[in-house]
């Protein structure tokens, strides 16, 4: 069984790990990723922006993304995303265990499920992120010298522009927290393939309108960012057996057929 870090903006490497490429041809695209060396060998480091981080928000391939990491054996994964804060307790350089999200993004496909040969299915996004690991991660947290918030919505915007102050004070009155571009399409398709997936927000900036002028963090972020993919190593090589259903929330209308079926095999759940 392998574990999966996903990180976009400013992660491009793990601190202390020897990486070396990987590509993988899912149905949906060719992927390149990482595996590590031992004593991690089980590990794999997905970019979601690439290598030299080339694709925009609204042009990752998710799907191909997610399927990679699933044929590969990952039966879990934690992500880290880089966020604006609306929340005012929510200051840059504050760390979020996100716990739901509202999606605001647009002709994004965010499923495998997509009819005919692919099938039709629904699934349960009630918790949208593996409690398992949620948990455990908060319970490690203080080790890592990490102070991390334990529920936080993440917004989902399309991108790649930044919102607007409209938006944000909106997304506010919705309950939103932090503002990203990335984190739901990656939810959700974990969801589908079955794969524990949890995700920690790290705040770089206010959101738009919660100062004047928008201000980029990056003080201190190294030792944030390199203390938190330690954590989640940690966890990801802790976490087992998972008391949870992550991988029996796909409710099958109608399953896939020829290649659809092989392309989503590892998922069981047909109701």
């Amino acid at each position: 069984m392998n574990v999966a870090i996903i990180a976009g903006t400013d992660i491009y490497s793990i601190p202390g790990l020897s990486l070396h490429p990987h590509t993988v041809a899912t149905p949906y695209g060719q992927v390149q990723l990482f595996r590590a060396e031992k004593p991690h060998e089980n590990l794999i480091f997905l970019p979601r922006h690439g290598p030299q981080h080339t694709m925009p928000p609204h042009r990752i391939n998710y799907r191909a993304n997610m399927k990679a990491l699933a044929m590969l054996d990952v039966k879990s994964a934690l992500a880290a995303y880089a966020v604006g804060s609306i929340n005012p307790q929510i200051t840059p350089r504050g760390l979020v265990a996100l716990d739901d999200f509202l999606d605001f993004t647009t002709g994004r496909i965010s499923t495998f499920f997509d009819g005919d040969d692919a099938g039709v299915a629904h699934t349960i996004m009630s918790p949208p992120y593996c409690p398992t690991l949620r948990q455990r991660l908060l319970e490690a947290a203080p080790a890592f010298n990490l102070d991390i918030r334990p529920t936080g919505v993440y917004i989902c915007t399309n991108g790649p522009r930044f919102e607007t102050p409209g938006e944000i004070r909106a997304y506010a009155q919705l309950g939103g927290d932090v503002v990203g571009m990335t984190g739901a399409q990656e939810a959700t398709l974990a969801r589908e393939l079955g794969i524990h997936f949890a995700a920690v927000a790290i705040s770089i900036n206010w959101a738009a309108g919660v100062e004047p002028t928008l201000k980029i963090v990056s003080a201190g972020m190294e030792a944030t960012r390199s203390a938190l993919l330690s954590l989640f190593i940690h966890t990801l090589e802790k976490t087992s057996p998972f008391d949870c259903l992550c991988e029996h929330a796909v409710l099958m209308s109608h399953p896939p057929k020829g290649d659809q079926a092989n392309s989503l095999s590892n998922q069981e759940t047909c109701l």
